[in-house]
């Protein structure tokens, strides 16, 4: 792998795309320190300063927004709309004939799904916004003084604005990764957030332990189990369960075709980091709402859903666990597996093809994905209530090493499938300057 990525600079277009990659994640990371008009920044991060500390949905929020919504900048509401709007959507096609003849449409419905998303994206940023801006007129900082200078609806209609659309850039920025960079834009916004947020971690860290708060021992404790759960990540990332496959031969005019023996590949975690991002945007919806509703039995609720308490696990595995079967059931189809592997001559040994192989490979893939289920709870939540417990900074927690961790493993794919398309390319022109015998 190392050899390849030496070649990188000897390719053209792949050198292309890294270099465009990284200009648009350094134009988001610009964007973030972009501040929103009417906010006292200083009381602002004096409060994230606190809710941080706390480990409250609040900070998770700021956490996949790459410190965005700490300065309330025009990212302040990241990316998650989109991905909320993506998850409507995809729940949509299961119930809604239209979009379901559009997903099976190719190309072309494949367009007019991704501009329904746009639209729901907007109406979802709009509603946030909204939120936001009614639960900062209703923030004091430490001292009585308030979050917003000039409370009122022109401050509410400029952050609904602005926040929308700085939220349907970073969706252009993330399109335009997938589609002229390096692919997974969306994920590496993501990733490029929680990244960028880690050197400040590290140094809280390091106060903690000049300051007498955490002791080295613990610090070492911590560290070594993230290398544990980093190592144990990339271990399931590429756990596959390999179903063999065999090939008759077939013969056509003069020659045969046919008679190899292979496999097929089912991922441990078909889904990736998925789950738990899909999971995290649902769990912080009821926030936006709670704004609106100002009530005891909804501030009770909002508060019982901070990352730390336990009604907050519980529906974040569950959704966790929903998440990795619905995609895994949107990407992967059984049925058109088996007809391609009967329509080539394939077959599993033992299994009938057609109907029988189906079934098979769904009843195998059921069960591997419930052992990804757990898995991508288990990292997600263990680790992030052992932070908790130890009152470490958010940023070490095991949502964000699966995500970075991750969309790591999936981009570093991404550059070895174009080295490799690239070596194939070069072997055809190769071909091309010998002939026949003929």
């Amino acid at each position: 792998m190392l050899t390849g990525f030496q070649n990188i600079p000897k390719i053209p277009e792949l050198k292309r795309r890294i270099a465009f990659t990284f200009m648009m994640l350094a134009v988001y990371r610009i964007g973030v320190h972009v501040p929103t008009p009417g906010i006292d920044g200083k009381a602002l991060a004096s409060i994230f300063a606190e809710q941080a500390a706390k480990g409250t949905l609040l900070a998770m929020f700021d956490m996949f927004a790459g410190g965005a919504l700490r300065n309330l900048s025009v990212f302040a509401l990241g990316i998650m709309p989109y991905i909320t709007a993506s998850i409507v959507l995809q729940l949509l096609t299961v119930v809604i004939p239209h979009l379901e003849k559009l997903s099976k449409e190719g190309e072309a419905g494949r367009k007019q799904i991704i501009k329904y998303t746009r639209y729901g994206t907007v109406i979802i940023s709009i509603i946030q916004g909204f939120g936001i801006s009614i639960g900062l007129e209703r923030m004091t900082a430490p001292g009585g003084v308030p979050v917003v200078l000039d409370p009122g609806w022109s401050f509410r209609f400029m952050t609904v604005i602005t926040l929308t659309a700085g939220t349907a850039f970073i969706m252009w920025v993330g399109e335009q990764i997938t589609e002229r960079g390096i692919g997974n834009g969306i994920s590496l916004i993501i990733f490029a957030g929680i990244v960028a947020r880690m050197p400040n971690a590290i140094i809280q860290v390091y106060r903690y332990l000049r300051e007498g708060i955490l002791p080295i021992f613990l610090i070492l404790f911590i560290l070594v189990f993230m290398v544990l759960v980093v190592g144990f990540i990339v271990f399931m990332e590429r756990g596959q369960r390999r179903l063999p496959v065999h090939y008759a031969k077939r013969v056509v005019g003069r020659k045969i075709y046919g008679g190899q023996n292979t496999y097929l590949p089912l991922r441990i975690n078909t889904a990736g980091v998925i789950p738990p991002i899909f999971a995290s945007s649902i769990m912080m919806f009821p926030a936006t709402i709670g704004q609106f509703i100002d009530t005891p039995w909804m501030k009770s609720f909002i508060g019982a859903l901070s990352p730390d308490k336990l009604l907050y696990q519980l529906f974040y595995v569950a959704f966790i666990i929903f998440f990795c079967y619905f995609y895994t059931a949107v990407t992967f189809n059984p049925v058109d597996v088996a007809d391609n592997m009967k329509k080539y001559g394939g077959y599993i040994p033992g299994i009938r093809p057609g109907k029988r192989t189906a079934e098979y490979i769904d009843r195998v893939l059921s069960r591997i994905t419930f052992g990804g289920a757990l898995y991508v709870s288990a990292v997600c939540v263990l680790p992030s209530i052992l932070i908790y417990k130890l009152n470490m900074p958010f940023y070490f927690g095991g949502t964000a090493l699966l995500i970075v961790v991750g969309v790591a493993l999936d981009t570093v794919a991404q550059m070895e499938s174009h080295l490799i398309t690239r070596h194939y390319e070069g072997f055809i022109k190769g071909g091309r300057k010998f002939k026949g015998r003929r």
